[in-house]
């Protein structure tokens, strides 16, 4: 397994940030012989304990941390049946917990957090420990202050950090399951794609939805900005998936983001990467996801909440195709085809001085308006039979609504567009 590629996968990025923003927790990676990758290179960020940073920078106290972790490691080597989080406590009594990566099965190795008290440290074991650190490193000081700072989790907190940790296990699987896969049928892949995403497999046969075909029939080829606006749930993401998987840049990659899904910080981080050293908890370069996207397409959803610092980086790339990660000074040339999408209405934001007048001439430079359903009624038996088609089980007998369901259906306003429709096909 290739640990470093791990470090900007975009998910494992996202709960290292978490970790250190919640509970001050550094997230850390052991192979399958239980060496901890980042200790092995020298880089060694200590949790905020004391303690830790103490023996972490002592060469006996580093032999035990790293024999302590191993115990954690055996577990796991051990048995197939641990496939959650476990715990064991370290040489001078704080929690390591880990969880176990497999691969096609076999046993990889484990991300862990380390260094943090489970309970209150009693009078005891608080004078226990100071022994052991001044034995560990003689001409330690302020052990006190220390005792007053080691970082303690409730069981409620622990739970969190356990779930965190399956999650980025699991993460990590389908990602290498993906790459596997991927390198193995990289052609089939492509034409089950192409094959997914034609127009006709855009279902709807309404005049709205005509002069939607119509237009994607003539932008797939061309490298233009494409704004698509419409309602949440009206299937703005397959329209964008459409026009990449029909186009010149189908075997490239089709990258997502949601402009409301982070804070300024953490979006601009993402969209254009960041180098090390830039901002605390920086420990090494990352790409942003324009660079990720390099010679495919990227779909930047629900612009229209794009802050007016982050619409001005955006602007560059498209007027010039360059960026410049958060922290860095050198541009970095990126071929990324844009296909911007919101429900909001950009032209009035423009008006009231909340979207930026040339940012919103460079991406509307084809616009495509995708109905809601409201407006598409004569699409709904379709869409109905395409679903009900879609959530059918296996050796289950094909199912259609009567006339007087179909009616009520027509009725109702579909606030939540397609999305609220299947959703309520498949309950």
């Amino acid at each position: 397994m290739d640990y470093e590629r791990y470090q900007n996968l975009h998910t494992i990025v996202m709960l290292r940030d978490i970790l250190r923003k919640w509970w001050r927790a550094e997230l850390c990676f052991a192979d399958k012989t239980g060496t901890v990758i980042e200790w092995s290179k020298g880089q060694i960020t200590p949790p905020p304990n004391d303690f830790c940073r103490l023996s972490l920078f002592s060469k006996e106290g580093f032999r035990r941390c790293t024999a302590s972790v191993r115990v954690l490691h055996e577990k796991f080597k051990s048995s197939r049946k641990l496939r959650r989080s476990q715990f064991h406590d370290c040489h001078l009594g704080f929690a390591i917990v880990g969880a176990p990566l497999y691969v096609e099965n076999e046993y990889e190795g484990m991300i862990f957090v380390e260094g943090f008290a489970r309970q209150e440290v009693s009078p005891r074991e608080a004078e226990q420990l100071k022994a052991k650190i001044t034995e560990l490193n003689p001409g330690t000081t302020d052990l006190e202050r220390a005792l007053e700072r080691i970082p303690q989790m409730d069981d409620r907190e622990t739970e969190k950090v356990c779930d965190l940790l399956e999650f980025g296990a699991n993460e990590i699987a389908n990602y290498e399951s993906e790459l596997a896969r991927r390198d193995e049928t990289i052609q089939t892949l492509s034409t089950e794609l192409s094959e997914r995403y034609k127009f006709e497999n855009i279902i709807g046969k309404s005049s709205s939805m005509i002069e939607v075909f119509r237009i994607l029939e003539k932008v797939c080829n061309s490298d233009s900005t494409v704004l698509v606006n419409g309602e949440s749930g009206t299937g703005k993401e397959l329209v964008a998936r459409a026009i990449h998987y029909n186009g010149p840049r189908k075997d490239k990659p089709f990258v997502v983001q949601n402009c409301s899904a982070f804070n300024d910080n953490l979006l601009e981080s993402a969209l254009f990467g960041h180098t090390k050293g830039s901002f605390t908890g920086a420990l090494r370069d990352k790409k942003g996801l324009f660079e990720v996207a390099d010679g495919g397409t990227f779909f930047l959803d629900e612009v229209g909440d794009m802050s007016p610092a982050l619409q001005v980086k955006l602007l560059r790339v498209l007027q010039e195709g360059t960026l410049t990660p958060v922290g860095g000074t050198a541009q970095r040339q990126v071929d990324v085809r844009l296909i911007a999408a919101t429900h909001k209405d950009l032209g009035v934001m423009v008006k009231k001085g909340e979207f930026r007048e040339d940012l919103y001439y460079r991406i509307n430079v084809i616009r495509i308006q995708v109905p809601p359903l409201r407006d598409r009624k004569d699409d709904l038996p379709v869409l109905i039979d395409h679903f009900m088609r879609k959530h059918k089980k296996d050796g289950q007998r094909a199912r259609a609504l009567a006339n007087d369901a179909l009616a009520i259906m027509q009725q109702y306003h579909w606030p939540g567009n397609i999305r609220e429709l299947e959703n309520e096909i498949e309950r």
